[in-house]
């Protein structure tokens, strides 16, 4: 039986010269060796420009530029980047006029409080929901729907409502227990330098909070107003809707959210166009620990199909943002923004 298959012959293939093909990796793009003593600066001259290096060099390069421009740079974020200890270097973004709004989900409350309120945050979840008590800190409880309820009756978001309350302080400096008393007024936030909502309030910064009922422990709590709650992140919503209304030439930020607020953006993003707003030729980055479907497609994909630029940085927040906010102001300089 004769074979289907012979050995095929490659004598007469087509072949062309090397030095005449493009190729995607060249001599220029190569990192160089990091020389002791060397300045920050220095360093990220050593970075190859390739993959991600290219898009974080793209990254700072978009962030500072929209920032010449007057062009606004939102940061969205889930809790984490609070729980890491980003807050500083965030409240310094915040202070040198990197970063012109914040937009946050309910989680964020918690955590920004409790480091305010205490200077600690983030209890043992497993330990605690085996006993029933996972989320029922009392002054957490309390004074967090204190908050939202007060900041509402005076016509705010929740973000705002926060960011007064820590700011004004009203609560005691030294935390007691709030079993069987009133809350008291006049006190001051003991860390109130390292909260989020405090800064942007000071700062007149927009600071959002998008909650879903039931994700956050403070709704577990007597004293959760779900009409607050919901009127304050219906505000917030909508006035993220006008930050976003302007966010041409701009950066948009998603750090760490995997659903909330990817979806929020999208639909915030939708309003403003449905209102006649071109918001147009902006970039997107997200930064999280692997690519996440909600954030890949509805902050980067879908938002700037037409135009503007879509960057995914993949790594521990601890280590990218802190290393994308030095590189930012290594490229700032003495640059003045406000």
């Amino acid at each position: 039986m004769e074979e289907k298959h012979k050995i095929l012959p490659v004598s007469d293939v087509k072949r062309y010269s090397l030095k005449e093909r493009k190729s995607k990796v060249v001599l220029e793009i190569q990192g160089k060796p990091y020389v002791e003593g060397s300045s920050f600066g220095d360093f990220l001259a050593t970075l190859p420009s390739v993959l991600a290096a290219r898009d974080f060099a793209t990254a700072v390069e978009a962030i500072v530029r929209a920032r010449d421009n007057s062009r606004p740079v939102i940061l969205a974020m889930g809790a984490h980047p609070i729980k890491v200890g980003l807050s500083p270097v965030i409240i310094n973004l915040m202070r040198n006029g990197t970063i012109t709004a914040l937009v946050t989900n309910g989680a964020c409350l918690v955590h920004d409080f409790e480091m305010a309120f205490a200077g600690h945050t983030s209890e043992d979840v497993a330990e605690e929901l085996c006993k029933g008590s996972f989320g029922m800190a009392e002054e957490t409880g309390k004074y967090v729907n204190r908050a939202i309820v007060d900041g509402v009756n005076l016509g705010y978001g929740l973000g705002r409502s926060m960011g007064s309350f820590l700011a004004a302080g009203s609560f005691p400096s030294d935390g007691p227990s709030l079993s069987g008393g009133a809350i008291t007024s006049g006190g001051i936030a003991k860390y109130d330098g390292v909260s989020l909502y405090a800064e942007a309030y000071r700062l007149g910064l927009p600071a959002t909070v998008h909650v879903a009922i039931g994700t956050d422990i403070v709704h577990m709590h007597p004293e959760a107003d779900g009409g607050a709650i919901g009127e304050g992140s219906m505000r917030d919503f909508r006035l993220l809707a006008s930050v976003v209304a302007d966010l041409s030439g701009g950066v948009y930020i998603n750090l760490g959210s995997a659903v909330i607020l990817p979806e929020v953006f999208l639909k915030a993003l939708n309003l403003a166009r449905n209102l006649g707003y071109e918001v147009e030729n902006f970039t997107a980055i997200v930064m999280d620990f692997i690519r996440q479907y909600r954030a890949e497609t509805n902050v980067l994909r879908r938002p700037t199909m037409h135009s503007g630029k879509a960057i995914s940085l993949i790594g521990h927040h601890e280590i990218m943002f802190s290393l994308l906010a030095a590189a930012i102001i290594e490229k700032k300089g003495k640059k003045v923004w406000k």
